[in-house]
């Protein structure tokens, strides 16, 4: 069975497609055909003027066709297509989704932040955590941060905020906000024997800039210190230093911020980083609503 995930996020847009066997003991094994990200960065239009503006349109409708074609290449079976922060606020959003669909026979779902959040349960990361420890998820992204505490196997708190790394960028992240999350930090989460869990993109790339193997975590000592550094470069000297795009370069630095502060606020020596997205996410809740369906 081949299931595809497209993850439209406020940075870039993803098509994860997958195919899914089974092993002898019935559990399924997904394995990675092929991964694309487009940078769109809808959030740069989104954040500061409300909508998704003519160039990005056209990238988005263009890149939404080319991913459909790449599913009829791989004879995807099933899909799901989600948005995320930036085509939640964006005004034109639902004149958006429904060129993508007239063109690319597309449909996308505009989820929430909880929704957002609750999809990364679908990577069964519950089923891996040691019950004498506390986990704190964190996934940040361009428009949004999302919070998920685990305790004892199961999930106690969940949240998202609207803390992302483009609306840093622009300058659009009150002090306001921030106190919201530290607050939120300090009455949910029983900071004892805490592990990070990292996802997205950014801390993937720090990971593999830190040469962490899977399975090792990254301390927050580690991660200031790449903050501190990056800080004082442009964006084009940690191109060319650490071989980064430009789409990430720029939001390397302030996804750092985001990470550090919540590790500090909640106690948090070490980050583990699975490389798991929302699109790995998607792909599973796909999976486990075809297999609930085949059982009833």
């Amino acid at each position: 069975m081949r299931i595809a995930a497209i993850d439209i996020g406020s940075n870039a847009a993803r098509l994860l497609i997958n195919e899914v066997t089974h092993c002898k003991n019935g559990k399924p094994e997904f394995t990675k055909l092929n991964l694309l990200r487009v940078p769109l960065r809808l959030g740069m239009d989104v954040f500061s003027f409300g909508e998704i503006r003519e160039e990005r349109e056209d990238m988005m409708i263009r890149t939404m066709k080319i991913f459909s074609d790449l599913m009829d290449m791989y004879k995807v079976e099933h899909y799901r297509a989600c948005a995320t922060s930036a085509m939640r606020d964006a005004s034109n959003g639902a004149e958006i989704r429904q060129k993508v669909k007239d063109t690319s026979g597309i449909s996308i779902e505009i989820i929430t932040g909880d929704e957002e959040a609750a999809l990364i349960f679908e990577n069964q990361i519950a089923e891996t955590l040691d019950e004498n420890f506390g986990y704190l998820y964190i996934d940040v992204g361009g428009g949004s941060t999302e919070l998920m505490y685990f305790e004892k196997e199961k999930m106690k708190y969940k949240k998202s905020f609207n803390i992302g790394t483009i609306r840093l960028l622009k300058d659009l992240v009150s002090e306001e906000q921030w106190t919201l999350l530290k607050s939120e930090i300090k009455e949910n989460i029983d900071k004892k024997n805490i592990i990070g869990i990292g996802s997205g993109g950014n801390i993937n790339k720090i990971a593999s800039m830190n040469k962490t193997k899977e399975g090792k975590t990254i301390s927050l000592n580690a991660l200031k210190k790449y903050h501190h550094d990056l800080s004082q470069m442009t964006v084009t000297e940690r191109m060319h230093h650490y071989q980064l795009r430009e789409d990430r370069a720029d939001v390397l630095v302030p996804a750092l911020e985001i990470y550090t502060k919540i590790m500090t606020w909640a106690d948090i020596s070490h980050i583990l980083v699975p490389k798991i997205s929302v699109a790995d996410g998607l792909v599973h809740s796909i999976y486990n609503k075809l297999n609930n369906k085949n059982k009833v």
